[in-house]
């Protein structure tokens, strides 16, 4: 295992320290328990909206902390979900009076914690709201979930519903633009290589120079089906092609995609692929309106990518323009 790290039992705490130090205009990090927190919370009278999970997806989700998206997110070790006091300790921070809404990735461990969580702070008298998101195609069940897993539409979620609060709507407004989106989006991936976990050493599952996996996980989990390498157009037709059958999305209909890197695929490969997916969802006469091309829900090192399709309307495709200001996304400040 070769790492940029010091010693696996402290990569987090020392991520997080670096993170402090690169974004001090945007963010306030507490080492413990560990959270990130937008620098001028509590906004008074705003909704506030909380996420979290374990390390190594980065920029997801603290990344994704700031004006017009997340007031506060809780990273846990690396793939491994945070726990109830670290998404207590956020509530804390950054409940502005107006209610906090809760977004999980359906993982057990991390429905869990956020559930016990809300308990906690639902006991202190906190309007407080869970919103789970399960946008994986790709398997039912896994080894970290019941039901599908939560993906990359994480971020589109967290975009979306942010920019409404940061505009002023109430809890119950975003509850239910939460459970909108999460109605609509849908995404798969692949890897061609698997990643490392630094305190594992290895890596997570054995890929032959020939094959690559279907399906995968963010956490490194097999996916639905290993097969033999193919070129780009094949590749990307195989995760378009689930995700548009899915929902379904159906000719006419306005999407945004969001063509994801798992960490290690380049941007030259990425922006290839998104050429590709585009060409196919204009051959079903589906019309990208909005696109998001970059490494945002990664998986450490792995090599593959993920595509995710969100159906649009004038809604969301205005809160989605809507101004956002992290250290990972940044526009129309």
């Amino acid at each position: 295992m070769k790492k940029i790290i010091n010693d696996p039992s402290t990569v987090v705490d020392e991520a997080l320290r670096g993170m402090a130090l690169a974004h001090p205009d945007l963010l306030v990090v507490q080492p413990d328990p560990a959270v990130i927190w937008r620098a001028d919370a509590p906004v008074e009278g705003k909704v506030a909206l909380v996420s979290g999970g374990g390390s190594g997806h980065e920029p997801m989700h603290g990344g994704f902390v700031g004006t017009g998206m997340l007031d506060a997110a809780c990273p846990g070790a690396v793939f491994t979900s945070p726990t109830p006091d670290q998404v207590q300790a956020a509530v804390e921070k950054v409940n502005g009076g107006a209610g906090v809404l809760l977004i999980v990735k359906n993982y057990t461990g991390d429905v869990l914690n956020f559930e016990t969580a809300a308990e906690l702070v639902a006991m202190d008298g906190v309007d407080v709201r869970t919103v789970v998101i399960d946008d994986d195609v790709a398997v039912k069940d896994s080894l970290y979930t019941a039901g599908r897993r939560g993906v990359a539409g994480t971020l589109l979620l967290e975009k979306i519903v942010g920019a409404a609060a940061e505009r002023g709507a109430d809890l119950d407004r975003c509850e239910a633009l939460a459970r909108k989106v999460v109605a609509n989006v849908r995404s798969l991936g692949l890897a061609l290589t698997a990643c490392t976990v630094p305190h594992v050493g290895q890596p997570s599952f054995e890929l032959a120079d020939d094959e690559y996996e279907l399906g995968i996980g963010i956490h490194g989990e097999p996916g639905r089906q290993r097969l033999p390498m193919e070129p780009a157009d094949a590749l990307v037709r195989r995760l378009i092609e689930p995700v548009v059958e899915d929902l379904p999305f159906a000719e006419g209909d306005r999407v945004l995609l969001f063509t994801n890197s798992m960490g290690g695929t380049p941007l030259v490969e990425l922006y290839l692929a998104h050429g590709i997916a585009e060409k196919l969802l204009a051959e079903r006469g589906i019309v990208v309106e909005r696109r998001l091309v970059g490494p945002y829900v990664t998986s450490l090192e792995m090599q593959g990518m993920s595509v995710t399709l969100l159906k649009l309307d004038d809604e969301l495709t205005e809160l989605w323009d809507a101004p956002v200001r992290t250290a990972a996304l940044r526009w129309g400040m």
